[in-house]
């Protein structure tokens, strides 16, 4: 089995002013950064054997401050980028949700399964299509890094997905913001099954 530590960078000053960020960037505000540095420090006692990012700054700065920690090169994937908002992004969800009105009723109604494959606007990533490069990145790490212990840092979007994809709620217990920035997912995959060990820094509303 390989551990893996998949983490959602530092907060960002698209994220205090509440907007879509999806593969589009901002930088990681003072408290982000402190964010980040406490999660290094919260980390420490793990002998990261690799630390893998997101290619987009928020994610890869994050993942540099904790690295530091460890001594580690950070090595970037676009596999594990947020999930794509199109022209979304930067608009607030409020805007989005005006504009798209009859679309987010319709999706909020699907079961889990169609919502995954639901795409909301012609320029949105569905979630089906997020998770699929998601789940190839962590099959392929798996299957290189046996018995590993592996940090990744990615984005709150793509790991709620991971999530109701896994199993552990569904999109009203996982609403957007149940992964707070900083918060980690402790999971182990042979590169076919993952295991969900600990989460950090989420919220379920079920639970």
């Amino acid at each position: 089995m390989t551990t893996f530590y998949i983490a959602r960078h530092g907060e960002t000053f698209w994220n205090a002013q509440n907007l879509m960020q999806g593969q589009k960037d901002s930088s990681l505000t003072p408290k982000g950064i402190k964010q980040a540095k406490d999660l290094a420090k919260k980390l420490k006692p793990f002998k990261f054997d690799q630390v893998f990012s997101s290619d987009l700054v928020r994610a890869k700065k994050t993942a540099e401050i904790i690295a530091l920690e460890h001594k580690l090169i950070v090595s970037t994937s676009n596999l594990l980028r947020e999930k794509k908002f199109g022209v979304f992004e930067g608009k607030t969800e409020k805007e989005m949700s005006n504009q798209l009105k009859k679309e987010v009723i319709l999706m909020n109604s699907l079961s889990i399964k169609n919502r995954m494959k639901y795409r909301l606007h012609p320029s949105f990533e569905t979630d089906a299509e997020a998770i699929s490069r998601l789940l190839t990145f962590l099959r392929q790490t798996a299957l290189a890094y046996p018995d590993k212990k592996i940090l990744v840092v990615a984005h709150g979007g793509i790991m709620r997905t991971l999530l109701i994809h896994l199993g552990v709620g569904d999109y009203k217990d996982l609403p957007r913001g149940s992964i707070k920035n900083a918060g980690y997912i402790v999971l182990e995959s042979d590169g076919i099954e993952f295991f969900i060990k600990k989460l950090h820094g989420i919220e379920i509303t079920s639970a």
